[in-house]
């Protein structure tokens, strides 16, 4: 077992699983796929458990012998097992809980965001003095080490929204979030102010659902829903009880789709929402 991660990135563990997926459409067995590649079971559950990695030759055989013709999906596994990017949220590892690099490696290469919150701003869209108050809130309380950290690390996820290529992104935020003081007064007026903002931005879109809407059942439906190469390869991402959970079967992608864009549909305009956020950092 000498070599093998320790710890899979959750997207190291989506190629694994895309490839089990295609063995599975295929009708193969672990131990029959191995006998076409000329390997032993333990490899092939090596390769789809992300305990290990796959070359592009590999990779590309095993797609053939799983008879998939879709080119444009294949193309885009081998991008992924073939990457070897060591990006900043690497600076963490060992610091921060692996969700947290896990999530920021999803942004990075998700080729668009769209985010549904209802009790909080989202994260690449809060200010410092927000965030400090969402984790200094926790129970038990962090270590002030780590406070920083984690606010520091939620600082630099906007690398996305920054810069000369950023990531086409879209906030759907409902007015509960925007009340809700979760720092004191001129932290949230900061925050407020900080969301117009960045809404001027061409690649940034945000939405606003009022108190006022009738008929609006959707407030579990939070969400950061990340654009993959294809679209058989998003993924959703939603915090639980236990910390981030990952989602990518394709019926459950489609079920968040439809769900994003029922309360994207109920939201007011971008211009609209503009001008409700700038009026209630006025009353504050």
């Amino acid at each position: 077992m000498a070599g093998l991660r320790r710890e899979p990135t959750a997207r190291q563990m989506r190629l694994g699983i895309e490839l089990r997926r295609l063995r599975d459409a295929a009708g193969l067995t672990g131990r029959e796929a191995a006998a076409l590649l000329g390997v032993s079971s333990a490899q092939i559950n090596q390769i789809e458990s992300a305990l290990t990695g796959v070359s592009e030759q590999r990779l590309r055989r095993l797609a053939s012998n799983y008879a998939c013709s879709d080119e444009e999906l294949v193309n885009a596994l081998v991008a992924m097992a073939t990457d070897r990017t060591r990006g900043w949220w690497e600076e963490y590892r060992g610091s921060l809980p692996t969700p947290f690099l896990d999530l920021s490696e999803l942004e990075h290469h998700a080729t668009f965001l769209r985010e549904a919150q209802f009790l909080y701003i989202p994260g690449v869209l809060q200010t410092e003095e927000y965030a400090r108050a969402v984790y200094a809130y926790r129970v038990p309380e962090l270590p002030s080490e780590e406070l920083e950290l984690r606010v520091q690390h939620r600082m630099r996820r906007k690398v996305i929204l920054e810069g000369p290529a950023p990531t086409p992104y879209e906030a759907v935020i409902h007015e509960a979030a925007l009340r809700i003081m979760v720092g004191d007064r001129a932290a949230s007026r900061a925050q407020l102010a900080r969301l117009v903002e960045l809404s001027e931005a061409d690649h940034i879109t945000v939405r606003v659902i009022p108190f006022e809407l009738e008929g609006f059942a959707g407030a579990t439906s939070a969400m950061t829903y990340a654009g993959g190469a294809l679209p058989k390869l998003d993924t959703v991402v939603r915090d639980g009880p236990h910390g981030a959970a990952f989602v990518d079967s394709e019926a459950q992608l489609g079920a968040f789709r439809a769900l994003f864009h029922k309360v994207e549909t109920v939201a007011l305009l971008p211009e609209r929402s503009r001008d409700f956020i700038h009026r209630l950092a006025k009353e504050l």
